[in-house]
């Protein structure tokens, strides 16, 4: 794969680090508006880029690259992403992958059209505890409740509480807690259940209308998901999916889960003894999971990323992108049912 980086944000230089030991990207261009330029230079005598633009249609037209990678603020995405397909460019996008259902359906016919590749840069997708949560579902027995908590205090909030909005808090860049944070949560939950049959959004709604924390419920046959996210608080993160035979829980921010507890009851053993509390206990197995390290988080989704697009691995390209596609309806059904206006 050859890689074209578009923006030089924070995201943007934890993806040149985070691709470093992946063989199979050769990174090709930056681009950067006109003011950054200096550091989109930077960047490039820092991991040998050997092209920087700051026109964008340019870069399309003349760069080797065959794949951009776009880690714009949130609504850029599907302006960009739509210009990269059109001139024949696979598209990597940050997450969140658009701020509107309708245009997540746009990228993906025309990308289906031209037969390229879209995906969203989700960790999610990418992490072997998540696999290893899908292998481990059944083991739960009918599945009774999902909890969610992606939460920490923003190092915006402080300049956000005094007046000074930027984009992560503003609507008018799709900002919030709901796409900037929450969004995770929802993909572990889409992810291992499927698009739920409904979404409700309770947010607390800061000055200006974004939703600064919230939490979401998603209805499913027979148990509903919670997933909170907070920019306004902080609270150790978890992922918890309980069953009526056991549970499984990841203990860390979902954005780097690298570990996973799994504990369903043992039906060979069919005594059962009272605990403190009085209630009945169950002889249970215990399974703790403990993922590869990486170079860094997003290492494995560049990795998986290259290996699609130089295998021209359809199949799994259309898997990443039909949970992206369920997700933003997630979220736009939830946003408007909370009257946040983008």
């Amino acid at each position: 794969m050859k890689l074209a980086l578009i923006g030089t944000g924070k995201i943007i230089e934890d993806a040149l680090f985070a691709m470093e030991p992946v063989e199979t990207i050769e990174r090709t261009a930056i681009f950067a508006r006109p003011h950054s330029r200096d550091k989109a230079e930077k960047f490039a005598k820092q991991y040998a880029i050997k092209e920087v633009y700051t026109d964008y249609e340019e870069l399309l037209e003349k760069t080797e690259a065959d794949t951009v990678y776009i880690g714009l603020i949130n609504s850029a995405h599907y302006p960009y992403a739509k210009q990269a397909l059109l001139a024949g460019k696979n598209v990597i996008l940050e997450k969140p992958f658009t701020g509107f259902y309708e245009e997540t359906k746009d990228l993906e016919q025309i990308a289906n059209d031209k037969k390229l590749f879209i995906f969203e840069a989700i960790t999610v997708l990418h992490n072997e505890v998540f696999y290893e949560m899908k292998k481990n579902l059944n083991k739960l027995g009918n599945i009774r409740m999902a909890l969610c908590n992606y939460s920490q205090y923003s190092s915006r909030y402080d300049a956000y509480l005094e007046g000074d909005i930027t984009h992560s808090f503003d609507p008018a860049y799709y900002g919030g807690s709901l796409y900037d944070i929450n969004v995770y949560n929802i993909h572990y939950c889409v992810g291992l259940f499927g698009e739920p049959k409904d979404a409700t959004y309770y947010p607390n709604i800061g000055p200006n209308g974004i939703d600064t924390s919230g939490t979401l419920v998603m209805e499913y046959d027979g148990f509903s998901a919670v997933c909170t996210g907070s920019k306004d608080s902080d609270s150790p993160g978890y992922v918890c999916v309980q069953g009526e035979k056991g549970f499984m829980k990841v203990d860390s921010k979902p954005n780097i889960a690298s570990e996973l507890k799994t504990v369903y009851a043992d039906e060979n053993i069919k005594e059962k003894v009272k605990d403190a509390a009085g209630a009945m206990v169950r002889a249970t197995i215990t399974e703790d999971y403990k993922a590869p390290e990486h170079h860094h988080r997003m290492t494995q989704e560049f990795t998986d990323f290259a290996r699609v697009i130089d295998e021209k691995d359809y199949e799994t390209a259309k898997e990443f992108l039909d949970e992206t596609v369920a997700v933003v309806k997630v979220l736009e059904t939830a946003r408007k049912k909370a009257g946040i206006e983008f």
